[in-house]
């Protein structure tokens, strides 16, 4: 296989797989969920190492002396990287058998020089078990990632290299790789249905960082400035939080990202704040999250959720953390929109009355690596009666819940995943646009197979439904979308009725008649075999 380079990388969108598939070679007998953090770590150095040369270079031609100071790389929102760090140091020394030793002394360098990468980065490629010479091929085969580019450019190829690594290892782990990674096709309904333009954007459980990183690439992809929204998250998983942390600076992402191993429901860490824009992937139906320990808390304002399944406790933290003019969007079990144990039901019929679920999605099967079990998004909101999006007033909706059932959606990428396609998001997030009062943009309308006249929501039976609080009350508050959109409407294929049924009659008894015929060709061959009653 040829060695990915430096001069087809901006390109070719394709790449990152070439070149995750030259480096899973590499890996040899090694475990997916530790060579993650090997070459994660490796990709994440020559991110910051990159960064710091192109300023360097560009403060040498203006100051040498401010070449030297730190404090003009903090401004500039660059990691300080000292000599002996420098990617260029450790490419030169690639071979040579304390290559490990050196990587480690450059992440220790890098974090005392750097106090926001404290704890974050991995110290232990000096270890016995690391084969060093494919740590040597590693440096090599990462040292041709944006070479030869500059500025943004180097660092949106790196942060594309660092995500399609990301994707690629939780699909190795199965399982465990779902607890720091959600699908990208998951994340991209979220961000289209809750376009977080500008404000503050939170996830309570945020692995990795992928529900920022679309955010922020949201936000640019629409004519936004990274700096208008806030970034803000917690995580239990102290491993996971540093996956969290290199993901953010590999974007460039500044960001508010809080680690404790006692989680949001037990040690908020912004509890105080409120916020704009809150998307986030609980771990589903988790029983052990102490909720016996927080009978009486004041974020359980539609009931105290059950000790044995944390689904509506994570709703319910959501909620209380959004803003005013706040929305929210939330994957859950399917089982979250019908359970009626331990008090689920009068949670979410108190939830549904208190206007505070906006849309539902049910989501189709096999989108998930980490579970066969199927998913749905709770979309919550704090305010439908104008509904403020930015500087836009939405319509009074109170009193209406959408429904949308995309189970019939995404196509499967292999034997066990199904994914979500860039057609499939914009019609499950135009649906929702045009129900809130939006306007769709003139390729929206065209991609969706409308006209001028017909940017209007409308129910399309078989797929989505507008319903009241009354037709929720006659399904005991029960969520599930398939119960509110219908069966889709057969198409008309323009036969008429006493035609066609004239031709299907005609057609079974021609059928009868075969079936006849060969009932009696096989009792004949019977008889023949001796085998005949």
């Amino acid at each position: 296989m040829a060695k990915a380079n430096g001069n087809n990388q901006g390109g070719n969108l394709g790449f990152e797989a070439e070149l995750f598939k030259t480096a899973d070679k590499l890996r040899g007998n090694m475990e997916p969920s530790d060579y993650k953090h090997v070459a994660l770590g490796l990709i994440f150095l020559k991110y910051i190492s990159d960064a710091f040369e192109a300023r360097h270079t560009q403060l040498l031609a203006e100051d040498t002396q401010a070449a030297e100071d730190k404090d003009e790389y903090l401004a500039d929102n660059v990691f300080w990287v000292p000599k002996d760090a420098r990617w260029s140091h450790l490419k030169a020394n690639a071979k040579r058998p304390e290559i490990g030793t050196l990587i480690d002394d450059a992440m220790r360098a890098i974090e005392k020089d750097n106090e926001s990468l404290k704890g974050v980065l991995p110290k232990d490629y000096a270890r016995p078990a690391l084969n060093k010479v494919m740590l040597g091929e590693l440096i090599d085969l990462i040292s041709g990632i944006a070479m030869n580019e500059g500025g943004d450019k180097s660092k949106d190829i790196l942060g594309r290299v660092y995500e399609y690594f990301l994707s690629q290892f939780a699909g190795a782990e199965g399982k465990r790789g779902g607890e720091f990674y959600t699908p990208r096709s998951v994340v991209g309904v979220l961000v289209q249905m809750l376009e977080p333009y500008q404000g503050r954007v939170y996830d309570p459980c945020c692995g990795s960082g992928g529900m920022f990183v679309q955010s922020e690439k949201f936000v640019l992809e629409h004519g936004g400035r990274i700096g208008d929204i806030a970034i803000y998250g917690q995580e239990s998983n102290y491993t996971t939080w540093r996956l969290a942390k290199m993901n953010l600076a590999v974007r460039g992402i500044d960001s508010d990202i809080r680690w404790n191993n006692e989680g949001s429901f037990h040690k908020d860490e912004l509890r105080d704040l409120r916020f704009d824009h809150i998307l986030a992937n609980p771990p589903f139906n988790i029983s052990d999250w102490g909720g016996d320990r927080l009978r009486d808390d004041p974020r359980w304002a539609f009931g105290v959720p059950p000790a044995g399944n944390a689904n509506t406790a994570w709703l319910q933290h959501i909620y209380h953390h959004l803003a005013p003019f706040g929305a929210a969007g939330v994957v859950l079990a399917n089982g979250s929109m019908s359970s009626n144990q331990s008090g689920e039901g009068e949670i979410r019929r108190a939830m549904v009355e208190a206007d505070a679920v906006d849309c539902m999605v049910a989501l189709p099967g096999q989108l998930f690596y980490s579970t066969q079990i199927p998913a749905c998004l709770w979309f919550l909101a704090r305010d439908k009666s104008n509904g403020k999006r930015g500087k836009s007033t939405l319509r009074d909706r109170r009193g209406e819940v959408l429904f949308i059932d995309a189970r019939n959606l995404g196509t499967l990428v292999d034997r066990t995943r199904r994914e979500l396609s860039d057609a499939d998001i914009q019609k499950i997030a135009d649906t929702y646009h045009l129900w809130r009062g939006e306007r769709l943009s003139p390729s929206s309308l065209a991609g969706e197979g409308r006209g001028e006249g017909e940017a209007e929501y409308r129910d399309i039976p078989g797929f989505c439904k507008s319903a009241t609080l009354e037709d929720i009350r006659k399904h005991g508050h029960v969520l599930t979308p398939g119960r509110y959109v219908g069966a889709e409407a057969a198409e008309d294929d323009g036969e008429a009725f006493t035609d066609k049924m004239q031709r299907l009659s005609s057609e079974w008894r021609a059928q009868q008649q075969e079936a006849a015929r060969l009932d009696t060709a096989i009792a004949t061959n019977l008889d023949y075999l001796g085998f005949g009653k």
